[in-house]
């Protein structure tokens, strides 16, 4: 009996330790799904990236080793375990390999279409080949399988008989919600928009987050028990929080940082959410005065800011057939390559990014300082700007911006303001009060906001099972 616990432990030890292909690797090169072809892709808001067949997305699976130190794992914020999940996908264990990445991860088909990949980043494979396994594509692929299949279905958990209240439906305010109605209490989740999913439904555009998908889990986050009331813009007073024995306050960062320069009335110049926003409104059925209308078609347009959100605006003014479109950074071009010498592993590489929408078309400039926007008859015709460099500033802190050469004159009708959110200011609230996501840390990622809805979630669990 001895000897068969010890072989039973050896095989257990063995099955643990040699996950897949050991070989998969050296043998297997990563290769990407890619995009549709620019021609066809900029004619319509459809999903630009496409799929691999099974059989290539197994292989791909394969090329992910069982680590000695699986860094993936300390790079995902929700803490996925690519390992697993993808050995049960090399082996063709597509419901197994749901289940494994569900266990961390609440909508991995939100994940698996916008996430910048950190664990991608930390990926041994990376470090030493760079190419890292493609992991967000396969969590995407194993999701899209299990709704396919069937694999997701609705559960019904034992109420426990305490509400919570979440304000706010983006993904910090829906991955709390949904783990607190997995633990049993009664979900209420309050949206000021008409529909569910904040930055998802109304700031990344279809070409990459395609609506439907959306709305299919929340179909199925309905089905499991949770109530949405939608045109209700909540206030989190007093009177409020003693009506629920917890709230989560996930209203995200809804204030963009704006320029305020000559010219800023001037229209034409608008921030980045009024034409992302506006279009995935009109995409979803809602119609617009030809006044209200924001719109990069037959104009020159220029995009102010060299983040992800200016790149959404590009790929935007393309489908809506602009003349040109132009992207300026204040700050300096990042380095090309896939390693950055002044931010090494394991911090993340700051590197230049060049999105689909980039290769649209799109002109790119950085260390570019906007001055003025100019106009005629109280509509934009231009944007003065001028170049820059930063210089160390001898007293510590940030760099200081030094002009370089004469000012300039951007052709432009159309001018987007890019440049991010500003953090939240929250009064103190009620003890049973939560604050999580952007809300809370500043506009960050989706996948960060997702871990902060999860984490509070926990932390009211605790607090309500203390009490």
């Amino acid at each position: 009996m001895k000897k068969l616990l010890i072989c039973n432990t050896i095989i257990n030890i063995q099955q643990f330790i040699i996950m897949g292909n050991s070989k998969g690797f050296l043998e297997i090169h990563r290769q990407e799904a890619g995009y549709r072809p620019i021609n066809d892709r900029i004619h319509d808001f459809g999903e630009v990236e496409q799929t691999l067949n099974a059989k290539d997305r197994k292989l791909q699976a394969s090329r992910c080793m069982d680590c000695g130190v699986p860094f993936c794992h300390w790079a995902c914020p929700l803490g996925n375990k690519p390992p697993e999940w993808n050995d049960a996908l090399h082996q063709g264990e597509w419901e197994k390999a749901y289940h494994l990445l569900s266990v961390t991860n609440p909508f991995p088909e939100f994940t698996g279409r916008v996430c910048p990949a950190l664990c991608e980043k930390a990926c041994i494979l990376n470090l030493i080949a760079h190419e890292p396994t493609t992991n967000r594509e396969d969590e995407c692929a194993i999701i899209e399988a299990a709704f396919r299949e069937g694999f997701v279905t609705v559960r019904h958990p034992k109420r426990n008989g305490k509400r919570v209240a979440v304000i706010g439906a983006g993904p910090a305010g829906l991955a709390a919600a949904h783990d607190l109605n997995l633990m049993g209490y009664a979900v209420t989740v309050f949206e000021k928009n008409e529909a569910a999913g904040g930055l998802l439904r109304f700031g990344i555009p279809n070409f990459k987050l395609n609506k439907a998908v959306i709305d299919r889990r929340l179909r199925l986050l309905e089905e499991e028990g949770i109530t949405f009331r939608y045109g209700e813009s909540v206030v989190c007073d007093e009177v409020f929080s003693k009506q629920y024995d917890a709230v989560v306050v996930a209203t995200g960062t809804p204030t963009a940082r704006d320029l305020t320069i000559p010219g800023r009335e001037l229209k034409g110049v608008y921030f980045a959410l009024d034409l992302l926003a506006q279009q995935n409104r009109v995409l979803a059925g809602a119609e617009y005065s030809k006044d209200e209308r924001v719109t990069a078609k037959g104009k020159d347009v220029l995009v102010i800011g060299g983040g992800d959100t200016g790149s959404d605006c590009i790929g935007t003014a393309h489908r809506q057939e602009c003349k040109s479109v132009t992207q300026i950074e204040i700050m300096p071009k990042p380095v090309e390559g896939p390693d950055d010498p002044k931010n090494p592993w394991p911090n993340y590489p700051r590197t230049l990014k060049t999105t689909s929408s980039h290769e649209e078309g799109c002109t790119r400039r950085w260390n570019i300082n906007t001055l003025e926007f100019i106009g005629e008859n109280g509509h934009l015709t231009g944007v003065k700007v001028q170049e820059i460099d930063w210089k160390p500033n001898p007293e510590g802190g940030r760099p200081l911006m030094v002009p370089q050469g004469e000012p300039e004159i951007i052709k432009a009708e159309l001018a987007l303001l890019a440049m991010g959110f500003l953090k939240p200011e929250h009064p103190q609230y009620a003890e049973n009060v939560f604050v999580c996501g952007d809300a809370a840390n500043g506009a960050s990622l989706v996948v960060r906001a997702m871990a902060s809805g999860k984490q509070t979630a926990a932390k009211i669990d605790k607090y309500l099972s203390e009490k």
